[in-house]
């Protein structure tokens, strides 16, 4: 089944989708039953003893359901106009439940809830007393066939980019790994940045987010790159919990790192309404602020405690690096460079699928035999099916919010709560979407996001939509790194013996400018290549950077020494003032980040003597 279902979407890539229904049922169909074969139905069963005869049929069932809008598609077709029968709402009804069934056993309880009550709120909002939430309410004979026969339900957007674009990139990444590539990234990145002061947290910070950008998960990446940079960390003496919250914060940043970044990026396509190389190029400055702002606490946490790069000798060579295995970088190049020429994203998928493999032959170690091609085809189906679990069940969640105008009545209570101010629409938006992130897959949470608060912000405050789909595109990512549901922090804590919450913690600090960038592009737009002159694009970028830094040394308590508790609040607020794109703000921000650092440049530095004594 996954074999077919990899080889499937290899075939509609090439030769053109069917009819977006028809494409989605078979995307959908053939993951339901591999979940129901795959995934037990109480965790930590196992399939040691075989597959329970009860899940070869819900197998069969759930595939029947969804390839029966293939099997009777005039027929379905139809219905819209004469009225669907009674085995088409039960076939309807069975397969929003087998939905909901392999979510709940593929990612989790939390989104099975919130769709869940979106259902109930379709079928009994009559009996809601607030006028801001009630609706007519809807009978069971037009909420089931509206969610699963029509195009705004489970076989929505959300699932019909997953069937076109984002199966192709995760098996792009899984035969992107084949090739070593992995390995690859964490000895360049080591290469690069090993030698300088905290240099195995800084080779860290770049390994995770050269492999995030593949993998496009916060707690695989976590845990796929930590493995490796977890301990060197330890060994140059970061404590634990700062060694993991260093590789679960820069993993993070993974879903935001062109070329690839997460799979809801590839849903803001449609959402936007702009192509995915302007996705990608608008969400490139962003990134790359993110990364620099955990590069700069990981720097500031490494001064702070006398954190040394690593000898040379234990560091690989550059120069033989590149000359032995730079050919590894050829698919991401081949994916970026086709994307900017105006390929579409299915196209440059398969052309650096085809180039992932063409890379793996070069080597014997990485050269696949036939029966590896398969399980690399199997896999890679195996890597989609949660994702393809996540927006199925949000697709529930949407048509809910289309069906009752949910939307709408969103949008006008954070309105109402704002009172027009755009500071406090944002920052109730922000909390939305951590608070959703902490139970949500991010594709799932950017879905509803992106229906439901998103048009808020848009409308009333004419904010430019590719600024606002990235805010909440970036605010439901960091729920993986934000305590207490930090799911991405507590992988990185298993690994390095740490506190899980103190990890959680740590991340926050060394991720803070994931907390402060999307506020700096909502207020100066050419952060995202909105409307960009060359003038105003590096002066964002100046004091963007230069606020994240002060921010960030404000948290850990080092800026040029060790800071006392009046300076730390300086260097906050004069990091924050360099958010607003005003130059009295941000030049008075910038002349009190000077001062400090001047200050306590002149101050002796007594951990530095101290050690000198000791010697």
């Amino acid at each position: 089944m996954g074999v077919s279902l990899t080889c499937f979407h290899l075939y509609t890539g090439y030769f053109g989708t069917l009819p977006s229904q028809q494409q989605g049922a078979v995307h959908l169909g053939l993951a339901l039953g591999m979940i129901f074969i795959l995934f037990p139905a109480t965790r930590g069963a196992g399939r040691h003893r075989g597959v329970p005869w009860y899940d070869i049929i819900f197998a069969f069932a759930a595939t029947f359901a969804a390839y029966y809008k293939i099997l009777f598609y005039e027929e379905v077709l139809r219905a819209r106009v004469t009225g669907y029968s009674a085995f088409d709402l039960t076939i309807a009804a069975l397969g929003v439940l087998f939905v909901l069934e392999a979510t709940r056993r593929t990612v989790g309880m939390p989104i099975v809830v919130m769709a869940t009550l979106a259902i109930l709120y379709a079928l009994f909002g009559n009996l809601i007393p607030s006028p801001l939430l009630s609706h007519p309410g809807f009978s069971l004979e037009q909420v089931s066939p509206y969610l699963w026969f029509r195009e705004s339900g489970v076989f929505g957007t959300p699932l019909q980019i997953s069937a076109r674009f984002i199966f192709l990139f995760l098996f792009f990444g899984v035969v992107l790994m084949h090739t070593g590539v992995g390995r690859f990234f964490n000895d360049l990145a080591f290469a690069l940045t090993g030698r300088f002061t905290g240099g195995a947290g800084k080779a860290a910070v770049i390994a995770s987010s050269l492999q995030g950008m593949i993998s496009g998960s916060s707690i695989g990446n976590t845990v796929a790159s930590g493995s490796f940079t977890i301990p060197m960390m330890k060994n140059a003496r970061f404590k634990p919990e700062v060694a993991g919250a260093v590789e679960a914060s820069a993993s993070t940043g993974g879903q935001i790192m062109p070329p690839l970044m997460g799979a809801a990026a590839f849903i803001m396509v449609e959402y936007v309404g702009v192509s995915y190389r302007e996705i990608m190029f608008s969400a490139l400055i962003p990134a790359i602020l993110y990364f620099a702002g955990i590069f700069i606490g990981v720097h500031f946490e490494a001064k702070r405690h006398r954190i040394l790069g690593l000898p040379k000798d234990q560091l690989p060579s550059k120069r033989k690096l590149i000359l032995s295995k730079g050919y590894m970088l050829l698919p991401l190049l081949v994916i970026i460079t086709t994307i900017s020429v105006g390929f579409t994203a299915q196209r440059a998928a398969l052309l650096g699928i085809a180039c992932a493999f063409a890379v793996s032959l070069a080597r014997k170690e990485t050269r696949p035999s036939l029966k590896d091609i398969l399980v690399i085809f199997e896999k890679g189906a195996r890597v989609a099916l949660p994702v393809i679990a996540a927006v199925a069940c949000a697709g529930i969640i949407a048509g809910v919010v289309g069906m009752t105008g949910m939307g709408s009545k969103f949008a006008a209570g954070i309105i109402s709560l704002a009172d027009g101010v755009l500071i406090l629409a944002l920052l109730f938006t922000m909390i939305a979407c951590i608070v959703l992130g902490m139970g949500l897959p991010t594709t799932a949470n950017y879905v509803v996001t992106a229906t439901i608060a998103a048009p808020a912000l848009i409308n009333e405050f004419g904010l430019p939509p590719m600024a606002v789909h990235l805010f909440v595109f970036y605010f439901g990512i960091i729920a993986d790194i934000t305590p207490p549901v930090c799911l991405a922090a507590f992988a990185g804590a298993g690994i390095a013996q740490a506190n899980p919450m103190k990890t959680g913690f740590t991340a926050v600090k060394l991720a803070i400018g994931a907390f402060i960038i999307p506020y700096a592009f909502i207020y100066n737009p050419v952060l995202v290549l909105v409307e960009p002159t060359l003038l105003g694009l590096l002066s964002a970028l100046f004091f963007s950077l230069v606020g994240i830094m002060g921010v960030s040394s404000a948290l850990l308590g080092y800026f040029v020494r060790d800071s006392f508790f009046g300076e730390r609040l300086v260097l906050l607020v004069a990091g924050l003032a360099m958010v607003v794109p005003e130059l009295l703000t941000s030049g008075l921000g910038l002349l009190a980040m000077v001062t400090v650092g001047w200050l306590q440049s002149r101050r002796p530095d007594k951990s530095q003597e101290a050690a000198t004594l000791a010697q």
